[in-house]
């Protein structure tokens, strides 16, 4: 991967599938950094929409403070928002959502408001064994976002991220080694059958995400400017 920003030819829907620790928030920034595309994720969109006041962020917040999931239709409202951001121009990378097929329904008819489509969704195939490895051992820059891995991706200096000098690193709770069972059973039972909702509207690719890094971002890169050309 050598950095430099490509344009694709149309603004592109992209949609990133695999269980928790399979490296989709990864991937996606490097997807971000390679096309100029906007990495969306849930809970980004919830916390910026709270923060924002907009009238669908007000509803998540009113959901929330009450101790209830917030729904499809407010998830959906908010989306609708962000995409239609000038930043976004370029197309978009769904992180963690949609998660059911219910969810993925609602997408495809958002998209077709504005005449858009789902241009691929990619599964990263792992090993489930390998998974509580991966998770407990994850943590990230607590000023940019930025991933690393006590095994896989250590800073150049320990302690300090690479790419914005920050010293305060983040692990998430949930990533306790005990938690790993449940969110993978979580996962097959409600995200999984996306593979093959999205397999018969022939989006679907697959990629072995048990590799290095950089391998798989250079497999995501050659199906991304094959599905946006």
């Amino acid at each position: 991967m050598d950095g430099a920003t490509q344009v694709t030819t149309a603004p592109a829907v992209l949609i990133l599938l695999g269980p928790p620790g399979a490296g989709k928030g990864t991937q996606a920034r490097m997807l971000e950094e390679k096309f100029g595309l906007v990495q969306l994720s849930t809970g980004d969109l919830l916390r910026a929409a709270v923060a924002a006041g907009t009238e669908a962020g007000l509803a998540a917040k009113a959901v929330m403070e009450a101790g209830q999931l917030v729904s499809d239709e407010i998830v959906i409202a908010i989306l609708r928002d962000r995409i239609a951001e000038p930043d976004c121009a370029r197309g978009v990378i769904l992180d963690g959502f949609p998660r059911t097929t219910v969810q993925a329904e609602a997408l495809d008819d958002l998209l077709a408001e504005s005449d858009q489509k789902i241009n691929a969704a990619v599964s990263l195939e792992v090993d489930d064994g390998a998974m509580v490895e991966r998770i407990s051992g994850r943590y990230t820059c607590g000023t940019c976002g930025e991933g690393y891995h006590d095994s896989f991706k250590t800073p150049a200096v320990a302690g300090v991220c690479d790419k914005c000098g920050g010293t305060e690193m983040k692990r998430r709770a949930d990533d306790k080694a005990e938690t790993v069972a449940s969110r993978l059973e979580a996962y097959h039972a409600q995200t999984a059958p996306l593979i093959a909702y999205y397999g018969d509207k022939g989006v679907l690719q697959s990629i072995d995400a048990m590799g290095q890094i950089d391998t798989i971002a250079e497999e995501l890169a050659r199906i991304v400017t094959a599905a946006t050309a």
